[in-house]
């Protein structure tokens, strides 16, 4: 769960953890408020103090000659703490049988703000009654409770669960508000996203994440758009070039199969210029052609491997030699470097040879006259891996970053390449399908290197 999700939870919780300790609070004050009382002499104890005094009175009166009298003691506490007493015996015309009853259960005197406990006293068969009257209120209820603050606590109780619903209303209503708040801001940068007018924020905070995400989706596709009309820029211009590639070499067959037609060949030299040059032109065209369609297979996954285990090492001497026969690059110099000298691999020929064709001639094409390939070759327990560089012009990193685009044509030459723009494109796509990868490094006025890796195994 992102950070956003977890903050939102944690504010949603802690509303409610602080209203419920706030009640559990309160609900503590207020029994500890019922369940106390304050003595006359001005000490806080348990609201059952006046039935312990009550109890344990009866140590205090003693009877001699069946009157009741009252030690030094009992007095000293009943004047400490402004406790009325009244005995009474079973002749007392006081109170009947059933009031005095009613007065031990509930404690309450008519119109008084006082508490009355009956306790009880024996001596010789005689059963003598007496009450204690308190000056304070103790509701007789299960556990003896403070009467006053009782009666108050109610009123109390209603008001601060009256405060706390309306805390929790209110702490909902502003959360919801700000909540829908914060959702309106992400509907409307979505919306921006959408129609590419979104500027990137800075917020903290408990969304922080969302719109951090929002901003590199935003960066991400403003960088997609970009690459997406740099490839469509691309593309136009590569169908525009090589729709002029293909009317190029149309114009010299169409001329030189005129002058076959109307029987302009003077001699059998003439004859065979012309010729050569027809197929030459057709060659191209069948170049390119065979370009388009090796391209179209590949992005397609419709190309078979014909995986051949050979000498790895003896492919890529010969593919040197058959460059170097070739007259056009027979005065040019390709180094060859390896660390063994047979290294059996499953491997295309026909699109290896492709590839490497491709990287070298790129580098005789795109440089000087003098410009120098080396090839090196290196195998380790997992991988092989072939390194092509040259000392020729180099490229920029926008052209380098641009290099195994299709449609890309290199810049960095003064002369027209005549290629499709696909070369790179279908080397890096061959690589790939070998199960390898091919990178590329280049510094201006020093030199270009590709990196080939093929996994062992």
């Amino acid at each position: 769960m992102k950070k956003s999700g977890y903050c939102t939870i944690f504010h949603i919780y802690l509303i409610f953890l602080l209203s419920l300790l706030g009640t559990v609070i309160t609900a503590a004050s207020l029994f500890y408020l019922l369940i106390t009382v304050k003595t006359p002499a001005g000490i806080n104890t348990r609201s059952d103090w006046p039935k312990t005094i009550t109890e344990n009175f009866k140590k205090y009166i003693v009877l001699i000659d069946g009157n009741p009298q009252i030690l030094p003691e009992g007095l000293e506490l009943l004047q400490k703490n402004g406790i009325g007493l009244q005995i009474i015996d079973q002749a007392d015309p006081s109170y009947s049988a059933p009031e005095l009853f009613k007065l031990y259960q509930t404690g309450k005197l008519n119109g008084s703000k006082t508490t009355a406990f009956v306790g009880t006293v024996t001596d010789n068969g005689n059963d003598y009654a007496y009450i204690l009257y308190f000056p304070m209120k103790i509701s007789k209820i299960t556990m003896y409770l403070n009467g006053d603050r009782f009666t108050d606590g109610k009123t109390i109780v209603l008001l601060i669960l009256g405060m706390l619903f309306s805390v929790v209303l209110i702490s909902g209503i502003l959360y919801g508000f700000w909540t829908t708040h914060i959702m309106n801001r992400l509907t409307t940068s979505i919306r921006e996203i959408s129609s590419r007018n979104y500027l990137p924020v800075n917020v903290n905070g408990a969304y922080k994440d969302l719109y951090l995400s929002l901003n590199t989706l935003d960066s991400e596709i403003k960088e997609s758009d970009r690459l997406r009309e740099q490839t469509e820029t691309m593309r136009k211009e590569w169908i525009a070039n090589i729709t002029h590639d293909l009317k190029t070499p149309l114009s010299p067959i169409k001329g030189y199969a005129e002058l076959l037609q109307e029987n302009g060949i003077k001699t059998e030299e003439q004859r065979k210029q012309y010729s050569q040059v027809i197929l030459k032109n057709v060659s191209f065209m069948e170049s390119l052609i065979h370009d388009l369609k090796l391209t179209y297979q590949l992005y397609n996954g419709m190309i078979p491997l014909n995986l051949q285990e050979q000498n790895f090492i003896r492919f890529l001497k010969e593919l040197v030699i058959d460059i170097l026969n070739n007259p056009e690059y027979e005065q040019r110099t390709i180094g060859f470097e390896t660390s063994v000298e047979t290294f059996l691999f499953s491997f295309d020929p026909v699109l290896l040879t492709r590839v490497f064709q491709n990287i070298i001639l790129n580098s005789f094409v795109h440089g000087d006259e003098d410009t120098a390939v080396s090839l090196q070759i290196s195998v380790s327990n997992t991988m092989l891996q072939i390194d092509v560089s040259d000392n020729g012009k180099g490229m920029s990193e926008e052209e380098t970053h641009s290099l195994f685009q299709r449609y890309y044509r290199g810049t960095n030459t003064e002369r027209k390449s005549g290629g499709t723009g696909l070369g790179l494109a279908i080397a890096k796509s061959i690589t790939e399908l070998h199960g390898g990868i091919i990178t590329v490094s280049s510094t201006p006025s020093v030199g270009t290197s590709f990196q080939i890796q093929f996994p062992i195994g």
